[in-house]
């Protein structure tokens, strides 16, 4: 353990499985109070409790609600501010799928996708942004995917989604760079997580074959790239896409 982050307030979206679950350890690891967001309750008391057992950890806190509803999101927002008077670090991680061949996507399934996974990350930096600018610091975080990048049959709600927060990503960063607040994307590859866990076997083989290091990454590994953008490692980076994807897009 370190205290890179020690004293700084930290909120993960999306942070009670997977790749938040791991970026939301890391940050309390390291000596930040982190609220996490999701719908599970269940889930969200287990990483709670946790990461209140992490040495060091000053303390966790689970809110249950929609990402994609602006009175949700303000009314987290709020909440902490009003506890502890700042928010240091934003982590935008939630996201879904609903994967489907154009022809047969259905206006819900885009609709969704593009709320849960696009939408919230401006309502989550909308509301946080004015901390942050008054204080005259602050790291965001945007989770995309290589999908964003580069496409994926079957995904073109996904890929949208994803392609969205990286130029949200570059506009707000150049925003807010002069009130130095920090505003990066990480770019997931193929991370083993209930996400991908419900791909077959096949299509397991056909992913590690476009992979030079021939295996999925780990969500430890996304989070010690989240580690690093909202550590003071990072102050002089704004604006970029850091791909955690074991060479797949060069």
């Amino acid at each position: 353990m370190t205290e890179l982050l020690k004293g700084q307030v930290a909120l993960v979206t999306g942070g009670t499985a997977g790749i938040g679950a791991a970026i939301a350890k890391q940050f309390a690891e390291n000596g930040a109070f982190v609220a996490i967001v999701g719908t599970n309750e269940q889930r969200g008391q287990e990483v709670i409790a946790e990461l209140k057992a992490l040495p060091g950890c000053p303390g966790a806190q689970f809110f249950k609600a929609n990402v994609s509803d602006p009175a949700s999101i303000e009314a987290v927002i709020k909440s902490l501010l009003d506890e502890h008077k700042k928010l240091d670090i934003l982590v935008n991680n939630a996201g879904i799928t609903r994967d489907q061949l154009l022809m047969k996507m259905s206006e819900e399934d885009w609709d969704l996708v593009l709320d849960v996974n696009a939408k919230s990350c401006f309502l989550t930096c909308r509301a946080a942004i004015r901390a942050m600018l008054r204080a005259k610091k602050g790291k965001i975080i945007n989770i995309s995917s290589v999908v964003g990048m580069i496409g994926n049959s079957g995904q073109a709600n996904y890929a949208a989604s994803k392609a969205a927060m990286i130029g949200f990503t570059k506009a707000v960063a150049k925003e807010v760079a002069g009130r130095n607040i920090q505003v990066n994307c990480i770019a997931p590859g193929y991370i083993a997580t209930a996400m991908t866990h419900v791909l077959t076997e096949e299509q397991k083989q056909s992913t590690l074959s476009h992979i030079p290091m021939g295996r999925m990454g780990t969500p430890q590994e996304v989070a010690h790239a989240a580690l690093f953008l909202a550590s003071s490692w990072s102050d002089y980076i704004t604006g970029q896409v850091l791909t955690v994807d074991g060479g797949m897009v060069m």
